[in-house]
């Protein structure tokens, strides 16, 4: 599998499971990611996105996008997209 480097997490509400991310590539519901860090490696699907609390299908270069996680991510963590 190729990885692509799609942005990095800005922020996680750990209450929530929500990481927001800052986008250097697009991405799209659907899309499969991994979230990687000193101490974070996980992969999953994006299932939704939110910005500015609207839901939204695709995201592009310069967005910060709320996503649901399904493990604990930190600030600094690269998003890459798995193809």
């Amino acid at each position: 599998m190729e990885r692509q480097i799609v942005g990095q997490v800005t922020h996680y509400y750990s209450k929530i499971g929500v990481a927001i991310l800052k986008l250097d590539d697009t991405l799209k519901v659907g899309d499969r990611i991994a979230i990687v860090g000193a101490t974070t490696d996980i992969e999953q699907n994006v299932k939704s996105m939110q910005v500015e609390y609207e839901n939204i299908e695709t995201a592009k270069t310069g967005d910060l996008v709320g996503l649901k996680v399904r493990d604990k991510v930190r600030e600094g963590d690269t998003v890459f997209k798995v193809t």
